[in-house]
């Protein structure tokens, strides 16, 4: 009998009152607008714009590079200020296009992409996915034209939307499921009409019992749709575990979703799957929290992607004070930032603004091999061990005992009494075991 979660996991302040009733904000910038050209997996996409050019809110600026790639479009009208390395979120510097936005927004026609649903085949349905650049707005970035066609389509009997946000201090997805569930229920039911006998589950962690309410309400007529109400605990909306509590199914590091006979997407990629097919609109915004104890008032926006961070920290009353950390994402698996002006991207879900950095704080000692990191791991594997092996370069030992196993999820280095860094060392030995891979 399921029991709607898995084995291990940890428990963290989720700091999620600080937003969880703030209904959410459009905010509208005037200031240049940045896209960079690699902000989803895969191949970086192609500028088919230049210098100089006139764009206009929703137009095509880079197209796809590949077939796991993305479209990316304008969210603002204006000028082409060249293309160049910009700061990202997750630290790099990648090209990006510059636009300088003239504060008009004008827009292309979406209207003209629109066609009635019951008249698409299957592969109309994904080209209007892919023609509108949505990938996985959950910090993944896959494009979810790519994960709609897998090579064993009837097999596929299970779509899940990831509703658990189990990230702490993250609330975009909870205010979604709140005010614009009617796009999600149909979101859901385009992406279960591509597969023939599939079921549609809508997965949320049971500290939000409105959001069960309302979708359970709209799905009430929906015999292919059920909402489950998964336990709260991190990390519960990681894909691998949130299959596995909900269907009792395991995927491990060597398979995909697909494989299990599951597609997952998160709430606000479903609401773009819907946008994208029921309104021809292309991913120009998403819901980005700005949050944390040193931020002044603590709010969800509505954002055209591009905005800069620094923008969406002023437009939430500035800082209260001066923050030990500023977090792209989530406090357990978001990304340090060392400057403010980087753009929102499509994987853009929070921006935290905290007074202690309990990372920089803590002194790592020897492991004192209480197991506590054994016991939290939902990936069953032994941190303690692999990060004795990374240490000592075993790249053989590590693999052999399921380092690539690890979802990087943190839940080791939260419990950790001794405070080692083990997320961190065997992540940076996984890219290198990757890479060695790739070279190979």
């Amino acid at each position: 009998m399921l029991k709607f979660t898995f084995r291990g996991g940890v428990h963290p302040d989720d700091g999620k009152k600080l937003t969880q009733d703030q209904a959410i904000r459009a905010y509208v910038t005037q200031k240049d607008a940045v896209y960079p050209l690699s902000q989803h997996i895969g191949a970086p996409a192609k500028p088919v714009v230049k210098k100089g050019d006139r764009v206009l809110a929703g137009q095509l600026i880079a197209e796809a590079a590949g077939f796991v790639s993305a479209n990316i479009h304008s969210a603002v009208s204006g000028t082409v200020k060249g293309i160049e390395k910009r700061v990202v979120p997750s630290g790099g510097r990648v090209d990006s296009i510059v636009i300088e936005n003239d504060g008009m927004f004008d827009s292309v026609d979406f209207s003209k992409n629109v066609r009635p649903l019951e008249g698409l085949y299957r592969e109309d349905v994904i080209s209007i996915i892919r023609n509108a650049g949505v990938v996985g707005m959950g910090g993944a970035g896959f494009p979810s034209d790519v994960k709609l066609s897998p090579r064993n389509e009837d097999d596929i009997d299970c779509i899940i939307v990831n509703g658990a946000e189990c990230e702490p201090y993250l609330t975009s997805d909870y205010r979604r499921m709140i005010e614009e569930p009617e796009k999600i229920v149909d979101g859901l039911k385009i992406v279960i009409g591509l597969f023939q006998g599939a079921q549609g589950i809508i997965a949320i962690e049971d500290n939000k019992p409105e959001a069960i309410r309302i979708l359970r309400e709209k799905t009430k007529d929906e015999p292919r749709i059920r909402v489950n109400k998964v336990k709260t605990k991190y990390p519960q909306g990681a894909e691998r575990q949130l299959i596995y509590a909900n269907t009792g199914r395991y995927v491990n590091s060597n398979n995909l979703p697909a494989d299990a006979g599951c597609i997952v997407h998160n709430v606000d990629t479903i609401i773009s799957i819907y946008e994208a097919v029921m309104l021809g609109l292309p991913v120009i915004s998403r819901v980005v929290t700005v949050t944390g104890d040193c931020v002044e008032h603590p709010q969800n926006f509505i954002v055209p992607i591009g905005t800069s961070f620094r923008e969406l920290i002023n437009a939430a009353g500035g800082f209260k004070k001066d923050p030990a950390k500023v977090i792209a994402g989530g406090p357990m698996m978001g990304k340090a930032l060392y400057e403010l002006d980087v753009p929102v991207t499509k994987g853009t879900s929070a921006i935290l603004a905290l007074s202690k950095d309990a990372v920089a704080d803590a002194k790592p000692s020897q492991c004192i091999k209480c197991g506590k990191c054994v016991s939290v791991c939902p990936g069953r594997i032994e941190p303690n061990l692999l990060m004795d092996l990374a240490e000592a370069k075993d790249l053989e030992g590590f693999q052999k005992y399921h380092g690539m196993e690890c979802c990087e999820c943190g839940c080791c280095s939260y419990v950790c009494p001794a405070k080692r860094h083990l997320t961190q060392t065997i992540a940076g030995t996984r890219k290198q075991v990757l890479a060695n891979r790739k070279r190979g």
